[in-house]
């Protein structure tokens, strides 16, 4: 590896793209915007779960990230510095709500409880009890506190790395692995007699 190439990790589009926009060329800004909204509101989501606010924080997202695309170093991708504002921004919305970003309430078992369990026949067909299955995930990924589902859903959905999910987020790469963890154990604790055991 070349020392003196301590940004390779950042491809060259993602250069280029930066160097458009930062020079003001026609639609450069609106195709980073296109490039990157849906892990923009992925993050945003997964943190708020709320759509008007989701829609509202991913445009105050792309606004900062206007605004301060001159300060990005190419230290990291660039996928992963504007989901670090959508992170940041998003954390700063539930903060201001007071609304817990990690440690699970007690409540928080009771929240899984199903409002609408639908009981299928013994003799459900394999495509039902699938649907079945991921419907429970869904609920019970939902119910984990905001920074517990956002670190799930970044690793194992968007299968970001730690150390880019640590990036993006300023957490240290062993407290996510330790949110990670405590995460799995939860879902696996309540969904194991629900659908039997979750790998």
């Amino acid at each position: 590896m070349d020392p003196a190439a301590p940004t390779d990790s950042v491809p060259a589009d993602d250069r280029a793209l930066v160097a458009d926009v930062l020079a003001g060329r026609a639609g450069a800004f609106e195709r980073l915007v296109r490039q990157h909204q849906g892990l923009c509101w992925h993050v945003v989501q997964r943190m708020v779960r709320h759509p008007e606010d989701t829609r509202e924080l991913c445009q105050e997202t792309f606004l900062r990230v206007h605004r301060s695309l001159h300060q990005y170093r190419f230290d990291a991708p660039l996928k992963a510095w504007i989901a670090q504002v959508a992170f940041s921004i998003a954390r700063r919305h539930l903060e201001r709500r007071r609304i817990r970003l990690a440690e699970p309430s007690a409540a928080d078992a009771d929240a899984l409880a199903p409002a609408e369990r639908v009981a299928g026949p013994a003799d459900v067909q394999a495509e039902a009890e699938a649907h079945e299955r991921e419907r429970w995930l869904h609920a019970a990924i939902d119910a984990l506190p905001p920074l517990q589902r956002t670190l799930l859903t970044l690793y194992h959905l968007d299968e970001l790395s730690i150390p880019e999910i640590a990036t993006m987020t300023g957490i240290q790469e062993g407290t996510i692995k330790s949110h990670l963890f405590r995460s799995r154990q939860r879902l696996r604790a309540w969904l194991a007699p629900r659908i039997g055991e979750v790998a």
